[in-house]
């Protein structure tokens, strides 16, 4: 199954990942009107600690805790991606709690979000498509 992955080496620690996840996850046409003078909420996150930069996001674990320990069973896996039904959540951050690599964050509806590859989105992920430094890339392993 394809993941992503991603190159710490060749990461700028630009955000634009984010920034693509936001959009594409805004449901607008357009960047400018979707992420204007609002605080993004993308999928997908930058961290760094002054000298390496890489962006987080689900890894879609093969035996995944998040799934397992959801109360509400609004996390599945399906086709290898872990999904979440924001119409079931609960928002008892179990999920959050249970994420080894803290890919799941809250939304401002207050159920979970986090990266499902895109694929209500066209298959490949706009973090992906988005970075201009090729750090993020959507492959096999």
């Amino acid at each position: 199954m394809k993941r992503v992955y991603v190159n710490e080496e060749w990461c700028l620690g630009c955000h634009l990942c984010e920034y693509n996840c936001a959009f594409a996850n805004s449901g607008k046409k357009d960047m400018a009107s979707a992420l204007k003078n609002i605080k993004i909420r993308p999928n997908i996150r930058v961290e760094t600690d002054g000298k390496i930069c890489f962006a987080v996001s689900c890894r879609h674990c093969d035996e995944p805790f998040c799934v397992s320990n959801c109360i509400s069973g609004a996390l599945t896996k399906e086709e290898g991606i872990i999904k979440i039904e924001r119409e079931k959540c609960v928002g008892c951050y179990t999920c959050v709690l249970s994420c080894p690599y803290g890919c799941i964050t809250p939304s401002e509806s207050g159920a979970m979000q986090k990266c499902e590859l895109c694929a209500n989105n066209g298959g490949v992920p706009a973090c992906v498509k988005g970075c201009p430094n090729n750090a993020i890339v959507f492959e096999e392993r």
